[in-house]
């Protein structure tokens, strides 16, 4: 097992129990020991749990995310090629406005050498097209979530309400046919909703994984996404009950 989806096992695994011993995480991963240990301190320098002697607990409520720099590592390959096809989807001159998260920092970089406006909703995409040659970057206002450096508030609000863009690219924590669109955070959700009423077409990024999932914080129904792309490991009933309800649905 590579060590960032150990990762992720394990901090699920310890979020579900709430504290666990070394050594069941080591028979659950297959790791040893030693691995385990080493795995628990990055994930407790990360604010994801607190070590004890032979174990840890979670600092992580059920309904909350893990840390963006574990996240930004887990399936990276399935981001990238989500990233470039949306990128395809985009022409040249456009407005767009992207969302925070991992798999639309992706999306970020395979922008950075075309001709368009951008606005990103993270400091974490401002800083990857700061340097973009022929790229016009708009940095909306707003308050820097820690870690995450999203935008929110009602500067971040106010700074999409005065604009109209082409196109709109939105992450998701969750997204099914049935319950839409939806996020962790509730400032976060609030500014995807902003970012989608701002624009003519809304494009949705998700890693396979997000259309099995439900979050917290409603931000749209399924209706209101012209398109959704995602990788081929997606479950076929979620994107053709998608596909259904009126969204192209793009796996790659």
């Amino acid at each position: 097992m590579a060590s960032t989806d150990r990762l992720r096992q394990i901090t699920d695994v310890v979020r579900e129990a709430g504290r666990i011993g070394v050594a069941e995480l080591a028979e659950i991963t297959g790791a040893s020991e030693m691995t385990i240990r080493r795995d628990l301190e990055v994930l407790a320098d990360q604010g994801v749990l607190e070590r004890y002697r032979g174990g840890a607990r979670s600092l992580l409520l059920r309904g909350e995310e893990p840390p963006f720099v574990m996240r930004a590592q887990e399936g990276l390959d399935a981001k990238r090629r989500i990233a470039a096809e949306v990128a395809g989807l985009i022409a040249d001159g456009e407005s767009v406005v992207l969302d925070s998260g991992t798999t639309c920092l992706e999306v970020a970089r395979a922008l950075e050498h075309r001709r368009l406006t951008v606005m990103p909703l993270s400091l974490h995409a401002v800083n990857a097209l700061s340097g973009a040659p022929q790229l016009t970057l708009l940095v909306p206002g707003g308050r820097p979530r820690p870690g995450e450096l999203a935008l929110t508030g009602p500067l971040t609000a106010a700074s999409l309400a005065a604009l109209r863009f082409d196109t709109a690219v939105i992450g998701c924590c969750g997204l099914q046919a049935t319950n839409g669109l939806t996020a962790y955070d509730l400032e976060d959700a609030a500014v995807k909703r902003a970012a989608i009423a701002s624009a003519r077409r809304v494009i949705a990024v998700a890693e396979a994984v997000k259309l099995s999932r439900t979050a917290l914080a409603f931000v749209a129904h399924a209706s209101a996404l012209h398109a959704v792309v995602t990788d081929e490991a997606a479950p076929s009933d979620e994107t053709d009950a998608l596909a259904t309800a009126g969204v192209a649905v793009r796996k790659v």
